[in-house]
């Protein structure tokens, strides 16, 4: 579904911003949030469904997610899709599509989201003006690519059951660092559908293992929110061990 996103919205100031207090993220200096501050031009609400950035478009500019889910995605010409990544609030959304001259790949909002607006135009100002912060973009970069790099190994080498676990702690431990987990229970949007096209297995399959993890007692899921039944057997299931955690940038 494309929405036009209006603009108007100025949203909440970046020295105010309550993702700035989570400690899934760096400090940063009142210098730096200012400047970020005015390069920021928007504020915009999107429904679920919605396109962020769209395949072959040439105009996108950079977001960062201020609230709510989203996911990058490829599609074939036949209209088979593989969802890249899930964006969670206080990822950087578009990089990629930015600063090429057309974007290879879409996004699209999975919940009712909120977005900063960057334009595209500004990018280069930041490089030139604030090193610091083209530093972290270029590393907010490369750690969308790492979570790349952990689906493309869960597709090529776990088993259909190790791919779901893995997805699951994945999303579990980046949502404990945003504040978003209480009782070992988080918001989990996803349908059946997207987990099938995140994690390259027919829709039959990923039910059926589904159902079948639930029965075992991984974990349990009502009402859109998804509770780790035990976490730390779900990460062995998937071979996901826990990393030291490493705050962020936020831009």
């Amino acid at each position: 579904m494309t929405v036009t996103m209006k603009q108007g919205r100025v949203g909440v100031p970046c020295l105010a911003c309550p993702l700035r207090l989570k400690p899934a993220f760096k400090d940063k200096t009142d210098d730096e949030v200012r400047f970020i501050q005015a390069m920021k031009f928007d504020h915009r609400a999107l429904p679920a469904g919605s396109d962020i950035i769209h395949p072959g478009q040439e105009d996108a500019e950079l977001y960062t997610l201020f609230s709510g889910w989203a996911f990058r995605y490829q599609s074939l010409p036949d209209g088979r899709r593989q969802i890249l990544n899930f964006l969670l609030p206080g990822d950087l959304v578009g990089l990629q599509a930015s600063l090429l001259s057309a974007a290879q790949h879409g996004i699209e909002a999975l919940t009712d989201v909120e977005l900063c607006v960057f334009p595209r135009r500004r990018v280069w100002d930041l490089f030139v003006r604030m090193p610091s912060l083209s530093y972290e973009i270029a590393w907010l970069g490369s750690r969308e690519e790492s979570l790349i790099d952990e689906n493309l190994t869960s597709v090529g080498q776990r088993n259909a059951g190790e791919r779901i676990a893995a997805l699951v702690i994945s999303l579990y431990r980046r949502a404990d660092a945003l504040g978003l987990v209480s009782e070992r229970s988080f918001l989990f949007p996803l349908s059946q559908q997207q987990l099938a096209d995140a994690l390259g297995l027919s829709l039959v399959h990923t039910s059926k293992t589904w159902s079948r993890l639930r029965r075992s007692g991984l974990f349990s899921i009502s009402a859109g929110r998804l509770t780790l039944l035990n976490p730390r057997l779900t990460a062995r299931m998937a071979s996901a061990f826990e990393r030291e955690f490493e705050p962020r940038p936020l831009i």
